[in-house]
């Protein structure tokens, strides 16, 4: 079964947004490589939240290698 770019991207979204909260419980926050970490994956998620509104398949495809390289 193959994955679409539909499927894979709130997947995703949800994975990045699962690392914020672990980041959060760790209380790892203060720690300043961790807060760019942080601040990285809220962007690259909030650069998601707008490619799929815009609807403009290149840039959903730039935001989604952009939250699949965090970690």
């Amino acid at each position: 079964m193959s994955d679409t770019l539909g499927d894979a991207m709130p997947r995703e979204q949800a994975r990045c947004r699962e690392l914020l909260r672990q980041y959060h419980d760790m209380g790892l926050l203060k720690n300043v490589i961790v807060g760019f970490a942080v601040a990285s994956i809220e962007a690259s998620l909030r650069e998601a939240d707008e490619s799929v509104v815009s609807g403009d398949p290149a840039r959903v495809i730039a935001a989604y290698k952009r939250l699949k390289k965090h970690e």
